[in-house]
């Protein structure tokens, strides 16, 4: 069963498992992860995936044909697009591929990925469907050819009703759930198969290793001198790294502009500032951060967490 060899090929180990459905672990020195397979039909997966951490590695490799369809409703993907080079999947997007890239090194750069993968086993799943429902008009073989002929995963950005499609799917009361699953996999296909592509798509953008390398270490060294405000100038010269690229290759693996990154960053690192350190004082902790004037900190500290420093302290318990 596929199951099977993703539990082999993959390093998770089995944490629980039921009539049709299996949960999975991965840890490693940068988190921990789960996944939560159901059965769906014969060769039909439905899996809910949820990692908090920074990086994963698969030895996943198959020589069967395979559908694999991922829908990220959190966080960001970093995976391999062409030689040496990485493209990322953010919130909304749906990636259509068929798991023959799936070897190797995959990061998560929020250090969080949320969301749901359908996959069919082609020569099993389509002898199931029509089994399951008579004259169901959807060709699994012919929604592999239109989104991935070749090896490479199409991504999916903003199509319409995407959202509506996997939404349902994180709130289905239990006892309704695998009726549920069996509806909600025939809508995705019917709605694969009849979305139009526009005729010239874009491509999403990939960067080259070293230039991600470059942007993982310029974020590493911004996470560990929170205290310092670097200017774009000053970090393009010390990691060597043009303006223009350096601004869009960033935001493609944060998935924000490098301003917006750090002011998130630093208020998150002030919450926890805030709840750890009880007897701190709020301005000695802006500073900590990069804030001389207290005032500034609580405004910008509002902006990002909803409640000023001070009404922050005063909810925890």
């Amino acid at each position: 069963m596929l199951e099977d060899r993703i539990l082999k090929s993959s390093r998770l180990v089995l944490l629980a498992q039921s009539d049709g459905c299996c949960v999975y672990q991965m840890k490693n020195g940068t988190g921990d992860g789960t996944m939560t397979v159901y059965d769906i039909f014969p060769g039909v997966m439905l899996a809910y995936n949820d990692y908090h951490m920074e990086n994963c590695f698969s030895e996943f490799q198959t020589a069967e044909d395979l559908l694999c369809i991922d829908h990220c409703r959190e966080g960001r993907l970093e995976y391999p697009s062409k030689d040496a080079a990485y493209s990322y999947v953010e919130s909304g997007d749906l990636k259509i591929d068929r798991r023959l890239k799936h070897t190797g090194h995959f990061s998560f750069p929020l250090s969080h990925y949320h969301g749901i993968t359908v996959s069919f086993q082609l020569s099993e799943a389509a002898r199931a469907l029509p089994e399951e429902f008579r004259d169901f008009p959807v060709d699994l073989y012919g929604i592999q050819r239109k989104f991935c002929a070749g090896s490479s995963p199409m991504v999916l950005h903003g199509a319409p009703s995407i959202d509506h499609i996997f939404d349902e799917l994180y709130a289905v009361p239990e006892k309704i759930k695998r009726a549920y699953f069996k509806i909600k996999v025939l809508e995705l296909l019917l709605y694969l198969d009849a979305l139009e592509l526009p005729k010239s798509r874009e491509e999403r953008p990939y960067f080259y290793k070293s230039q991600v390398e470059k942007i993982k270490s310029m974020r590493a060294l911004m996470a560990e001198h929170p205290e310092r405000h670097y200017t774009m100038e000053e970090l393009s010269a010390r990691f060597n790294i043009p303006l223009t690229p350096m601004k869009s290759c960033f935001k493609s693996v944060y998935g924000s502009p490098i301003s917006t990154y750090m002011r998130v960053f630093r208020m998150n690192r002030a919450a926890v500032l805030l709840r750890q350190e009880r007897g701190t004082g709020i301005a000695e902790i802006a500073g900590r951060i990069g804030y001389d004037s207290p005032s500034k900190f609580a405004a910008a500290f509002k902006a990002v967490i909803g409640k000023t420093p001070l009404e922050y302290r005063r909810n925890l318990r």
